[in-house]
């Protein structure tokens, strides 16, 4: 056949439909392989964070004034980090947890109200980027999630809904800061999320981020 292909003067043709096939395999081939970079290790993999929320931009919080209703109110965190109460309009609120918020509006609002006793509660989260888990990629819901106690990879996945049919979950990567230094790690979110492998599952921190893959095919 090859004989009469070059006779014919279509071996050339021959030719380049190999060359293209065997590029075709190379890419479906990479499209298989997992990422070089090495599983996250058992030390980091059930850690508990203990920690205490600190408020950033856009969390709503309620503040009450006891015995002084006519001073309690409620709002957003504006951009600029600040929040506008009955008596102060400009209060620096980012950056804080509630009780030391609570505490700054009774030291402000001692020159109006006689011994004021302030609780702040935070009714939105939002949180700051150093306490939140930003999810990208081929997630069905890329979001960033303030991160709570006892998260799980599992967790986040519910969170955002999922993996798309483009992704390729184990190919995707977690990148963690350890002892100061960003670290990168490989994930199994196909074997977890379409295989129901536990062993798969870890705990989050305070802010990983996690990359989810798309595939090559």
């Amino acid at each position: 056949m090859i004989n009469n292909l070059a006779r014919s003067g279509s071996f050339s043709l021959l030719k380049k439909f190999v060359s293209g096939a065997v590029v075709i395999v190379l890419m479906f081939s990479a499209g298989c392989t997992s990422t070089d970079y090495p599983p996250v290790p058992d030390s980091q993999r059930n850690v508990e964070v203990d920690y205490d929320y600190i408020l950033g931009p856009g969390d709503l919080v309620s503040i009450f004034v006891w015995g002084n209703d006519e001073l309690s109110s409620g709002g957003s965190i504006r951009p600029d980090g600040k929040l506008t109460t009955h008596l102060v309009e400009d209060l620096q609120a980012s950056g804080k947890t509630s009780t030391q918020l609570a505490r700054d509006i009774e030291v402000a609002y001692s020159e109006y109200v006689r011994q004021p006793v302030v609780s702040v509660i935070v009714t939105g989260f939002v949180g700051v980027p150093e306490q939140t888990i930003r999810v990208v990629g081929e997630a069905t819901n890329p979001r960033r999630i303030p991160y709570r106690k006892h998260m799980t990879l599992l967790d986040l996945m519910i969170a955002t809904n999922g993996i798309t049919a483009y992704a390729d979950g184990n190919n995707s990567v977690l990148i963690r800061t350890v002892d100061g230094q960003e670290v990168t790690y490989s994930l199994r979110l196909d074997d977890l999320i379409k295989d129901g492998d536990i062993s798969a599952n870890m705990s989050m921190m305070p802010g990983d981020i996690l990359i989810i893959a798309e595939s090559w095919f």
